[in-house]
This record gives structure tokens, sequence and C-alpha cells, in this order.
């Protein structure tokens, strides 16, 4: 068994996410900073006409919030999370739009929210504003000094969960134990409208998944974790590391692993739940309410191991690459030399490097020279991260457009200095 994690922290929210690392965006200081069609210009609120109470009673319980008393059927009394009976400020929500105030209540529970200081009603604004799949992290670590915990253990929360988002995205673009670079620009592009929020504690943090471009990640991360816990399972029970071969398809990668092994490292244990967008229901083959999976250091070894066999089994993939030369180095005037690619098809990766034989190499700083790019047959080799190409051949120049061939000359004159074959050290 899994020690259970202190939830105290479930539902806040309010910090911001360290901007320098994409993708994500920062948690909105206030309903004002959310740039969304549902929030009404002037008043800072969403639209009341435009909020189904059903989901924003959903959001109320999942961040928190008590519902205690009310008409049933009718209207539903809330106070916010950690109030005591009748203690704190309370919100009155109608259980439907069927009465006559019910859209005046809701604008009045939605203008309560906007005004409290409460962590938590930031984020149910937040889940109306952007209808979102939510993903919250916790992690169980000592605490600093009057009980917080420092900021450097709270970057450590913040990197990890940037680690299994980005995990999730290359899991969309496609199944393998090892990316590398390749799909990484489509999977960063892919988590570009995630919102995050952090716990003031520095424990907890919450990805808020905008629909409909978040809920691949959201699905497969959903399956991902699941077949990781149950890989670590079997590998604990039984010392075999087979689960974790099947665990691929579900989409386990060394890149998830390693993720894991971060959010892991130097706690007592952590916690990962998913839920669904209230809006939206709940994706084909899902749980409605998925099972929070907890890993403790205990899971290290597997974890480990398990990244290390993805990295070394992953195999190189053949390619016909069509790509730019940008960079020519050799380390004299004669012989192979390093050619650098950036890659226009034929591969999802952004570059490449090679070495090419003599007569290739000339072929290629010809065609640098014009402006045209060329075309290689080689195996992209997992070494490396799928950077460089092995047994290359058929080098030949592709013809291209015009256009296409003034920007690469363009690209050419502003680069001169990749232009390198005299005599120096090797890349």
């Amino acid at each position: 068994m899994h020690r259970p994690i202190d939830e105290s922290g479930h539902g806040t929210g309010g910090g911001r996410g360290p901007a320098p690392v994409p993708p994500h965006r920062p948690h909105p200081t206030g309903p004002g900073d959310l740039a969304d069609a549902r929030y009404a210009p002037g008043d800072g609120v969403p639209d009341p006409g435009r909020v189904d109470p059903r989901v924003l009673g959903a959001l109320l319980a999942r961040h928190g919030w008590r519902r205690r008393g009310g008409a049933a059927g009718r209207y539903g009394r809330w106070t916010p999370p950690g109030a005591g009976q009748g203690g704190g400020t309370s919100l009155l929500v109608p259980d439907s739009l069927a009465f006559p105030d019910s859209e005046e209540l809701i604008g009045e529970a939605l203008t309560a929210l906007a005004r409290s200081a409460t962590p938590a009603a930031r984020e149910v604004l937040t889940g109306l504003a952007v209808p979102s799949d939510e993903i919250r992290w916790w992690r169980e670590v000592p605490p600093g000094p009057a009980g917080t915990v420092p900021w450097p253990v709270q970057e450590q929360l913040r990197s990890a969960a940037r680690k299994v988002l980005l995990a999730g995205a290359l899991a969309v673009r496609g199944r393998a134990g090892y990316h590398g670079s390749r799909h990484r620009a489509a999977a960063l592009a892919a988590l570009e409208p995630v919102v995050v929020a952090t716990d003031p504690g520095g424990r907890a943090l919450t990805a808020f998944l905008p629909l409909p471009p978040g809920r691949p990640v959201a699905v497969r991360l959903h399956h991902a974790l699941h077949a990781a816990r149950e890989a670590v399972d079997y590998q604990r029970a039984t010392g075999g590391t087979d689960a974790f071969d099947s665990a691929v398809e579900a989409g386990v990668s060394r890149e998830l692993t390693e993720a894991l092994v971060a959010l892991v490292r130097g706690t007592e244990g952590v916690r990962i739940a998913l839920a669904w967008a209230p809006a939206a229901g709940t994706p084909e083959g899902c749980a409605a309410r998925p099972e929070p999976v907890e890993f403790s250091p205990g899971d290290l070894p597997a974890l480990r191991g398990a990244s290390a066999r993805y990295l070394t089994d992953e195999p190189s993939v053949p390619v016909r690459i069509t790509g730019a030369v940008v960079r020519l180095r050799r380390s004299g005037p004669r012989g192979e030399g390093k050619v650098k690619l950036r890659v226009l098809g034929g591969a999802e990766v952004g570059h490449v490097r090679v070495v090419l034989d003599e007569e290739a190499y000339r072929t290629a700083g010809h065609a640098h020279l014009v402006g045209l790019p060329i075309r290689v047959v080689g195996r992209l080799e997992s070494r490396g991260g799928f950077r460089r190409l092995a047994d290359p051949s058929g080098v030949v120049p592709v013809q291209v457009d015009e256009a296409e061939r003034d920007r690469l000359m363009k690209s050419m004159h502003e680069n001169l200095d990749f232009f390198e074959e005299a005599c120096g050290p090797g890349e």
C-alpha cells in the first residue's frame, strides 16, 4: 500500500508558474485577466446567462466548497474550504434555471467569487471561463520555516509537472519508449493553452487543460499514469519488467518515467489526480471519477530501471529526410565532413547531424551555396535523442520553388559563420 497524501492543499491556487519555461501560461490573478467571451465586459465576472448552475455546483464541489443546506431541488448554500458550519462567505446557487430568480442568484454568486480572497474561488471562475480538464499534483515534503515549502522545492514541483504534461503531449503524437527530440515542437505547441495554478503552501499544483485542444493530453495521461502504476506494482511484486513493455501502448515512455522520478525524488510520496470538465462530461474509455495515482520513494528503482531500458531499447528509425544545410564542417580541405540539416520533411525533428563522405559533403556544400535543400536516406538514431542520421546515402539536391529558394539564400547570407570548412575542432 502507498502512504496516503495529505490533501490539505486541495483546490487552492492563485500563484504564478515560472514564466521563462514554456509551454504553460501563469494562472490569472483575477477574473479580469481571463480573456474569454464568457466574461461580460466591464463587470469582471462570467455572464450569468451563460453559466449552467449544474456546472457551477460541480466546480464548487471539486474545489472544496461544501453544500450546507438549501431547499432540495431548488437552491443550495455553499461555503468555502475550511469554513466551519455556518462560517465564512456563503453562496446561494440554484439547482437549475427553472426559477425566475435563477440568473440573478448566479450573478450574485459569481460576483461574490470574483471578490473573494479564497484561492478556490479563483479556480472555480477559471473553470467557468475556460472549460478545462484538471490535473492536480500533491507532494508530501518536509516543511521549511513556519511550515512553508522552500522555493527550490516548489520549483521542483513545477518542473516535474511540466515534464509530465510534455510526456502526455508526446504520447498523443505517437507511442514510443523514447521520444527524444521527435514531435517535441508539436507537443510544446499543444500545451500552449494550458493554465497553471499553484498552492500557496507550495505542496500542490493544478493544470487546467482547456477544451477541446487539451483533452487528448488529459486522456492520454489518464491511461499512461495508471499503466505506469500497474507496471511498477508488477515489477515490485515479481521482479519482471515485461509490464513496462506493454505500458508503452498506453503512453508510458522514458519521458514520463523521468518526470515521475523528478516528481517523487526528495518527497515522502506524491499523488496525481485528474478531473474532467463538467461541461464536457467523461471521455470515452475513461472512468467518470478517476482514482488518484500515487507514487512513493520505494517506486524509484523501478522507474529508473524502466527509464534506462526505454533509452536503450528504442530502435533507430529509417527515414528519407529533406533538409536545408545550415552548417558544414570538416577538419581539412578533403575527406568526410559533418553537416547539420534543418529538417523540412521526412522526420518529426527540428535538426539532424550527419557525417557525409567527401563526395556527398561536396554535394551538400554546393546545394548550400545555391540555396537548395538536399535529400538523404538513413537511419535516425535514438542515441543522442534522434538527432543523428546514421548510414547516410543518396544525397541529392532538391528543387524548390523560387520563394523557398530565396528564403534559404537569405538564411544562408545571414548565417555565413555556419559555413565552416576551415581547419578547426569538430563539433
